[in-house]
């Protein structure tokens, strides 16, 4: 395995990376909470990408991987800002993010707040606000009056081992909602959920659906797939679902 480079970002946070220069738009893979970039999503969709002669960025949040930090010290606003400024530093032109679960909010941010970057956009198990419509909504109130006495909580999870949600990154969280004001997406959108998803539910991909303004946007749902949407099939929707906007990016240049 390559040796990532090191990029120094906000705040003095430093940021794992790999990076395969290409033809535009680049491709941009954001993970999801507590994954890292040796995912097999993001090494599937380099390899997918390098063999078309395309731009591919793939990275670690501050707290996740081989990035610095802990990530109980981090929160959705900390790892947008890691988002936007690798973006910037390390890509030139338009982007094509590719989010995954907590990675298709930041996508979804990214999108709001840098239109003028976006080329397309895929999201895959999108969770965006979670931290409210997950975390905070299931709390018991015990568990609220102790994540407000005591800073955190620790949650068991289905997929990792258990993790601490802390104060911060609840409150955090609510400065960086996208689904209670409006989300304007002028750019073509493809969204990728699977119905076996015990932790974002298609309900949270039909509400996204709903309640962004987008004039190209698309839902594909898959049939007993879960929430790793990691199977050869499903990885042959991600590479179908990128190759779309990518053909749709040529041809507005």
């Amino acid at each position: 395995m390559h040796q990532p480079e090191f990029f120094d970002g906000p705040a003095g946070r430093r940021l794992a990376y790999h990076r395969s220069p290409g033809k535009g738009p680049w491709i941009v893979f954001l993970g999801g909470l507590k994954s890292d970039m040796e995912g097999t999503k993001a090494l599937h969709l380099q390899a997918w990408a390098q063999a078309q002669g395309r731009a591919f960025l793939r990275f670690d949040y501050s707290g996740h991987g081989q990035s610095s930090g802990t990530f109980e010290g981090g929160a959705i606003g900390d790892w947008a800002e890691d988002t936007a400024a690798v973006i910037e530093a390390l890509t030139e032109g338009p982007v094509l993010p590719v989010g995954s679960s907590m990675g298709g909010w930041q996508a979804l941010l990214l999108g709001k707040r840098h239109p003028e970057r976006i080329a397309g956009m895929v999201t895959i198990a999108a969770a965006p606000d979670f931290t409210e419509d997950g975390y905070w909504a299931s709390f018991t109130q015990a568990q609220r009056a102790q994540i407000m006495a005591d800073g955190q909580v620790e949650l068991p999870s289905d997929y990792m081992e258990p993790y601490i949600v802390t104060r911060r990154m609840i409150e955090n969280g609510r400065e960086n909602l996208v689904l209670r004001t409006p989300l304007d997406l002028p750019f073509p959108v493809r969204c990728l959920q699977g119905t076996a998803d015990t932790a974002v539910s298609t309900e949270t991909a039909l509400r996204l659906l709903d309640h962004a303004t987008c004039q190209d946007m698309r839902l594909t749902l898959v049939k007993d797939a879960d929430h790793r949407f990691s199977d050869g099939p499903c990885l042959g929707l991600i590479e179908e679902a990128v190759a779309d906007i990518l053909t749709l990016a040529e041809g507005d240049i």
